[in-house]
């Protein structure tokens, strides 16, 4: 189980595969888990780096202030920690909040920048259902496997949940196994909340994929459309039929465009 000491927290981590380095950076509550169809695929062609976020899972926990430079900060710390000097960052949803943040900190360690199912936040993201955001927010039974499956139901195409219940249940069980204290949680939300990059994403200098799904009920096609015309030289990419768990829905679709992409790069 390998762990980094970090300033104020242990991060664990794990590494697949030999070539350039690639950062997977998960998204809301989600750990290195969340990424179970892209390590085979993705380790083909590179070193594929992904971690447990604080309190997630097999990391420690701190208490942080709601500043989401300090997951950037995390990467980059894990990165040094292993001799790695520049990396391919994806981020998704949440952990898109990040890859930028990360890219604009720190621009030299940053080879190209995809962004999955995210946004720019601040007063122009746009946000999904009342329904939705209600279900988001609630902590009600954390950790809990009703608890879970509520939260994580709308992250998947209704069409896929009906015909593939089996592969539902089997997220539902990795994400049961990866427990997130629920201070991280709250930190998490909050921290989303008050993310706005929209003014500052013009200054990415990596060269940037954005990927998405037309039927994303919780982060809406749009806004990637929007972070698609502020980043300069960026291209965007629309799964036909996509849910914000398109990468685990049609991971084929989504590790093809990857693995183009970055080796275009």
């Amino acid at each position: 189980m390998p762990q980094l000491a970090l300033a104020d927290i242990d991060l664990h981590y794990e590494v697949y595969g030999e070539g350039d380095p690639l950062v997977l950076i998960p998204g809301l509550a989600g750990g290195a888990w969340i990424w179970f169809k892209q390590f085979e695929p993705l380790a083909g062609h590179f070193q594929v780096l992904t971690f447990d976020p604080c309190g997630v899972g097999k990391s420690g926990y701190a208490e942080r202030p709601p500043v989401m430079r300090l997951m950037a900060d995390d990467v980059a710390g894990l990165m040094r920690g292993l001799g790695i000097e520049r990396a391919h960052i994806l981020g998704a949803s949440f952990g898109g909040f990040v890859a930028q943040e990360f890219a604009l900190a720190y621009p030299q360690m940053t080879q190209t920048l995809t962004l999955s199912c995210t946004s720019f936040g601040g007063p122009n993201h746009v946000p999904p259902t009342m329904e939705t955001l209600a279900a988001l927010a609630s902590t009600d039974g954390f950790n809990t496997e009703d608890r879970i499956r509520r939260n994580l139901l709308p992250a998947f195409s209704r069409r896929f949940a009906s015909e593939q219940p089996d592969e539902v249940e089997n997220v539902i069980k990795l994400r049961l196994a990866s427990p997130v204290n629920e201070g991280t949680y709250r930190w998490q939300l909050s921290t989303a909340v008050g993310f706005n990059a929209e003014a500052r994403v013009a200054g990415i200098e990596a060269p940037t994929l954005l990927l998405t799904g037309d039927a994303d009920e919780i982060v809406p096609v749009e806004n990637s459309r929007n972070l698609a015309a502020l980043i300069p030289g960026s291209h965007l990419s629309v799964i036909d039929g996509g849910s914000h768990l398109f990468f685990i829905e049609q991971p084929e679709e989504f590790n093809s465009a990857v693995i183009e992409f970055l080796k275009s790069h």
